[in-house]
C-alpha cells in the first residue's frame, strides 16, 4: 500500500478535550515519526505537531476523528513523497 509523508499542525484551545487527543494519536502511534507539543502560555493554548508516514485514507481519517474534538483545530499538508509501505 502507498504511503505518504505529511505534517499535521493541531490547535488545543480546550485541555478537556487532551484526553481523547491523546487517545486517538496512540491509536494511530504505528504511523508518528514524531510529535512534538508546545504550551503558548499566554494564549492558553497548546500547539501540536505530528509527522507522519501512512496511507492517504489512514491520515485522512486521523485528521477527521481529530477536528471532531471539541476545541482542537487540525490541518494537514502533505508532501509529494509517496512510497510503497
Amino acid at each position: 500500500m502507498d504511503t505518504r509523508v505529511a505534517v499535521m499542525g493541531i490547535i488545543v484551545e480546550d485541555t478537556n478535550s487532551t484526553e481523547a487527543l491523546n487517545s486517538i494519536l496512540h491509536e494511530y502511534g504505528n504511523y508518528i515519526i514524531g510529535r512534538m507539543g508546545v504550551p503558548y502560555r499566554e494564549r492558553n493554548i497548546n500547539i501540536v505537531s505530528i509527522a507522519l508516514d501512512a496511507p492517504q485514507d489512514t491520515i485522512s481519517a486521523l485528521s477527521g476523528k481529530i477536528g471532531k474534538l471539541s476545541g482542537i483545530s487540525v490541518k494537514t499538508a502533505y508532501s509529494n513523497v509517496i512510497s510503497n509501505g
